[in-house]
């Protein structure tokens, strides 16, 4: 019998580890610009070796040479730090102009006494609650019904909705004698009475049901009434030929209603009050001049950040061991100085590479985009694919057609039946021209545009058609449906 016996066996593995500040790198590279714009910002407000470039006086009529010249060989062709160096300080400019406008010697607000500055004339936003109150005050009511009715408009959600209990909000209110039922409802129908249409309802058939005033047409009004009443279901679901049948109209009167609910507004209070909008800066221009695309950076992304050379020199000349911090900090300036310059360097090398293969699609359109993957672009800018998919990620380029994401451009090569290639962009863009040559009254079917695709020679399933057609944002057959 064989004894058991010890083995030592010693493997020697590589492994790739990242420094601390790489991967800091690596992370600062996926940022969108505005995001990464306000991490060089808060890193200015922590290290005294950093500060904010200000444009010269050559700096300035450059870019204004380059504005008023359109097409001049000058304006696309700046580098990173070129494009850093030229572009004016928008929020430096703003301030000094509205300093000179209203608090600046000799300006027409100080000769005229007047103090108030530019932004007070600016119209402020008016909430929802604001814009009712304002109705109510005009109205000759009690102190009581005034409470009641000023206890319901701040009870309601930012998008009109009321949807506390009314019997919880009696409570709330504290007057004497307690609130009753009627007095609440009372006051939630005033509210209702008040603009925009269909504020203060407690679900959607209600807030509908509210504006239907704005319809003349009796019979159409009678009949919406009963179809967001008793079936808001197959509303929704755009059963045009299920509501024919049960209201026993015919199915274009039915088709007209429904497209009329459909005008509605289901959100009333979102009218009112300043909007969110999230604005998208692209990070690369693209444009044509003398018949050739170019690309350049967007100066407005760049950050004006440059390393204070007098800290830096009056430091190493006073340097000794006492300054490890300060010494810490002018070499994270410098650190940060060379990524700005090093990301947008790569932005800018990768939008052009991407502008050489897919320069057919700023020419013709969705239909011209060629297949490209990350590793074809990486080959050429010398750069490993992760990297080039952190760089396409968040990063716009604006073209005369519109702004697009960098990875828009990216696309799977689709066989063909000649044996080359699509690209399901360019796919996309034929079922996208199909759709929108349909007949209403018979529109296409997903496997009716397989079949098509097919007869062109682009062999596609029809789940992949459907998902096209869901990335489009296109409804399904019998919701394109109109009816006669």
């Amino acid at each position: 019998m064989n004894s058991p016996a010890l083995q030592t066996r010693v493997e020697h593995r590589q492994h790739q580890t990242l420094t601390p500040r790489l991967q800091h790198a690596v992370r600062l590279l996926q940022l969108s610009s505005l995001d990464f714009a306000q991490e060089v910002l808060d890193a200015m407000g922590k290290n005294p070796f950093l500060e904010m470039e200000e444009p010269n006086a050559e700096s300035q009529a450059a870019a204004s040479d380059g504005a008023d010249g359109e097409g001049s060989a000058t304006a696309p062709e700046a580098t990173p730090a070129d494009a850093a160096s030229s572009a004016a300080d928008a929020d430096t400019t703003w301030e000094r102009e509205s300093w000179q406008t209203t608090g600046g010697s000799g300006s027409s607000a100080n000769s005229t006494g007047d103090s108030d500055g530019v932004m007070e004339m600016v119209a402020a936003d008016i909430d929802l609650r604001q814009h009712l109150h304002g109705q109510v005050n005009v109205m000759p009511l009690s102190d009581r019904d005034r409470a009641l009715i000023g206890a319901v408009i701040e009870s309601l959600d930012d998008d009109g909705y009321l949807r506390l209990p009314l019997d919880e909000l009696a409570a709330m209110v504290e007057l004497d004698p307690p609130v009753d039922e009627c007095e609440i409802n009372t006051a939630l129908k005033l509210v209702q009475s008040l603009d925009p249409c269909g504020v203060g309802a407690r679900s959607v058939s209600e807030c509908l049901l509210l504006q239907l005033e704005c319809i003349d047409d009796p019979v159409d009004r009678e009949l919406a009434r009963r179809i967001i009443g008793e079936q808001v279901d197959k509303l929704a679901q755009r059963d045009i030929p299920g509501l024919a049948r049960l209201f026993d109209r015919e199915p274009a009167h039915i088709e007209a209603v429904c497209e009329r609910i459909r005008h509605l507004d289901p959100r009333p209070g979102w009218r009112f009050g300043s909007s969110h909008v999230h604005f998208v800066v692209p990070d690369v221009i693209v444009k044509k001049i003398r018949g050739q695309w170019s690309a350049q950076l967007n100066p407005a992304v760049v950050p004006k950040v440059r390393l204070n050379r007098v800290y830096a020199e009056l430091f190493q000349q006073h340097r000794n061991s006492k300054h490890a911090e300060l010494a810490a900090h002018l070499q994270e300036a410098r650190w940060t100085v060379r990524n700005v310059e090093q990301r947008f360097s790569t932005i800018l090398l990768v939008a052009e590479a991407i502008l050489k293969r897919q320069r057919h699609f700023l020419e013709y359109g969705p239909l011209a985009m060629k297949p490209l993957g990350l590793r074809e672009i990486a080959d050429e800018v010398k750069l490993h694919e992760s990297t080039v998919s952190r760089v396409t990620n968040n990063k716009y380029m604006a073209t005369p057609s519109g702004v697009y994401e960098l990875k828009y451009f990216f696309s799977r090569a689709m066989p063909t039946a000649s044996g080359g290639a699509c690209s399901a962009t360019a796919i996309r863009g034929v079922i996208q021209d199909m759709i929108a040559g349909e007949s209403p009254l018979d529109p296409l079917s997903d496997a009716e545009i397989a079949r098509q695709l097919a007869r062109q020679g682009l062999t596609v399933a029809r789940r992949t058609v459907t998902k096209y057609r869901q990335m489009l944002k296109v409804p399904a057959v019998e919701r394109r449906r109109k009816h006669v």
